[in-house]
């Protein structure tokens, strides 16, 4: 606040606030500017954590920590620079890169935050979700939707490494979140090439009668790269025949959608998968609210508040709440992103500013 607008300095002034700062209280007239900015003005940063650094560290966790009861999980947070340590992607919004190594058995729990998988490369992995066990495959978005129990377990050779978003922080500063502990390994060992989920829900355009109820999260439990990849081919293709399918020039794009609402895959977490032809540039968009992008394949670049970073498979970047951020494209570019904006449009916060728009 404007020093001009504050109170003398007196003996008097000083006795007054010692018997706030005595009673717990804090005055609205010495905080203004920083509860109520002319925009948001966040702690978080604008960060790119590198996948050639990220899955080395992976690798070596894989030697070093087991998975089982206790640990649970190895799962390795991206902390934001600018929120004092915690492994905080945002203030809303959780991403580690989890690895799983042959033959390892991650045991079931569930817990009230929603959670989603996407797999940058890989094969080999089920997760099990309430007894439906789910094939993990590259470029597939799984959920995980809060309190559903869930394990993982790698039948391959090879060890496996994606990504998991959660609504952790949210949860834990709107004081929400239950755990539950379930079984010391998944409850089913088998490896369908597809879950009942999918088999009961995907199937284009039809709806099964025996599920007419809405529900608060998809009850699909995987998006599959093959129908994604096919989605953003044809947007392309039509945009070559000079129909509106794009969102921009070059720049196709869907998201991810509960069957039974038509709405976002879960509550508190929407996703999309982004592709650029290649030399295409996106204008530069101001958002309330956070979104994490990982690159599923090509090269490029995205400009984060002014700042220029290049981009290759595999990395991973943050745009905090209205930062301006836009992409270029060197060669086709495609790229997952999840975000708040759930949270927000629910609660009437979004905003959106575009350059040129």
């Amino acid at each position: 606040m404007d020093n001009a607008m504050q109170p003398e300095d007196t003996p008097e002034l000083r006795a007054l606030y010692k018997g706030f700062a005595d009673h717990h209280l804090d005055p609205l007239w010495t905080q203004t500017g920083n509860l109520m900015p002319v925009h948001p003005k966040p702690q978080a940063v604008p960060h790119v954590w590198k996948w050639s650094d990220l899955l080395p560290l992976a690798e070596r966790s894989g030697e070093l920590v087991p998975v089982g009861r206790g640990g649970e999980r190895r799962a390795i947070g991206l902390a934001n620079p600018g929120l004092g340590g915690r492994a905080y992607v945002s203030p809303t919004l959780w991403c580690a890169i989890q690895y799983l190594c042959p033959g390892e058995n991650a045991p079931e729990h569930r817990h009230s935050q929603n959670a989603f998988r996407f797999v940058v490369e890989g094969e080999g992995v089920w997760t099990v979700v309430n007894g439906d066990p789910v094939r993990m495959s590259r470029g597939d978005l799984l959920l995980t939707p809060g309190w559903h129990f869930h394990g993982h377990h790698n039948v391959a050779t090879e060890p496996m490494a994606w990504i998991d978003g959660l609504d952790i922080p949210f949860s834990q500063q709107m004081d929400v979140g239950f755990f539950e502990f379930g079984a010391e390994r998944v409850t089913d060992n088998a490896t369908p090439n597809y879950s009942q989920g999918e088999r009961l829900w995907c199937h284009p355009g039809l709806r099964p009668l025996s599920q007419l109820h809405d529900t608060v999260s998809s009850p699909i439990g995987a998006y599959r790269w093959e129908i994604t990849d096919a989605a953003l081919t044809e947007q392309l293709l039509l945009e070559d025949e000079g129909n509106p399918a794009t969102v921009g020039p070059g720049h196709a794009a869907i998201r991810y959608m509960n069957p039974t609402t038509g709405g976002d895959v879960m509550p508190t977490i929407r996703c999309e998968f982004h592709r650029l032809r290649a030399g295409t540039e996106t204008p530069a968009r101001q958002e309330v609210g956070a979104s994490v992008f990982q690159v599923f394949e090509g090269t490029g670049a995205v400009t984060l508040g002014g700042d220029r970073h290049k981009l290759e498979k595999g990395d991973l970047f943050v745009v905090p709440s209205w930062v301006a951020w836009s992409l270029q494209a060197e060669t086709g570019f495609d790229l997952f992103r999840f975000s708040d904006a759930p949270i927000m449009e629910r609660l009437g916060f979004m905003r959106t500013q575009v350059e040129g728009g």
